[in-house]
């Protein structure tokens, strides 16, 4: 059996995620996966969109993540009527000074949860564009840096559309990923009715335990990018993304940021993993959640009611695998 050795120590990585992960378990039955990608999002220094119809738990899943860590945390509900002020904060008339003093809004937190993102109109999805991408809040001519770590983890329900608006392709793309939140399985389901029946459905958050700081959540990212990445699978990446703006089911392909995600991502997986290097089935298994909200298949295909999935999929089973 072959072997390797690790030239970076990745130990204390692979152990946290093991705590909290299990911290995790002991509210949320079953999606793994779901809780495996906020991990790999929290070291790739990302952002997650979580979709799934009402009462999956992806709001309690947000909040218990949250409390894994010792940060600032703040919830944000997304409403028809909320402002841009609502979200960056305002300028507020001090009496004593004479001056007006910045009020900070809920942006200015390390993981920001915003239930229900596609209920607030363009102009509030715009004043996440620069908190997302830059890390930063410019208000009145004034720019204010956000503390690291900056992670939005947004909710959205797709199938009530009454009330919604669509987010801007532009947002979107500084999702690291989409994650889809499916119904647990049958016997997930009994044994979330056993857990909360012993817990009397009381979910005390306080009682969850902190095993990072946003001191060690820097040094962990900086581990990450150490991450080992041979050419050929730089070369893999490059033609995987490349592919999604000539597929002829692709109306709209993904651009150089979806590259960078697969990357990073397939980065802080492979750690997760116990290796100090990337593999294809690193990126295999991250690219599916990169692009599926990326591109946009073409009118005949979206009436053909073929899944986004299916055609990632072709694309990616169309470039060969490196050795």
């Amino acid at each position: 059996m072959e072997t390797f050795e690790t030239r970076i120590d990745l130990g204390g990585i692979r152990q946290t995620a093991d705590e909290i992960k299990f911290e995790i378990g002991k509210y949320i039955i079953g999606q793994q996966q779901t809780i495996d990608l906020l991990l790999i999002a929290m070291l790739a220094d990302g952002h997650v969109l979580l979709e799934g119809v009402p009462g999956v738990a992806k709001t309690l899943m947000s909040k218990l993540l949250a409390r894994t860590i010792h940060a600032k945390f703040k919830r944000i509900q997304f409403t028809p009527d909320l402002m841009p002020s609502d979200i960056i904060g305002t300028m507020v008339y001090n009496a004593k000074t004479g001056d007006f003093d910045f009020k900070r809004g809920p942006l200015f937190a390390n993981i920001v949860l915003t239930d229900e993102i596609n209920r607030a109109p363009a102009k509030t999805q715009a004043a996440l564009f620069e908190a997302m991408e830059e890390r930063q809040i410019t208000v009145d001519g004034t720019t204010h840096i956000l503390e690291k770590p900056f992670m939005v983890m947004a909710t959205q329900n797709p199938i009530e559309q009454e009330g919604t608006y669509r987010l801007p392709e532009a947002q979107l793309d500084r999702f690291l990923f989409k994650v889809e939140v499916s119904y647990p399985s049958l016997e997930e389901e009994k044994q979330i009715l056993k857990t909360f029946h012993a817990k009397k459905n009381v979910v005390d958050l306080e009682a969850i335990k902190s095993f990072l700081d946003s001191v060690q959540i820097g040094k962990l990212r900086a581990i990450v990018q150490q991450v080992h990445v041979e050419d050929n699978l730089v070369n893999y990446i490059a033609q995987i993304v490349h592919e999604t703006r000539s597929h002829n089911a692709i109306l709209l392909g993904a651009s150089p940021r979806a590259s960078l995600a697969i990357m990073n991502a397939s980065k802080a997986c492979a750690t997760l993993r116990g290796r100090d290097f990337i593999s294809p089935d690193d990126v295999k298994y991250v690219a599916q959640h990169v692009l599926k909200h990326r591109i946009i298949l073409t009118p005949e295909k979206e009436m053909e009611g073929v899944p986004v999935t299916d055609v990632i999929q072709m694309v990616i089973d169309k470039i060969e695998i490196p050795r």
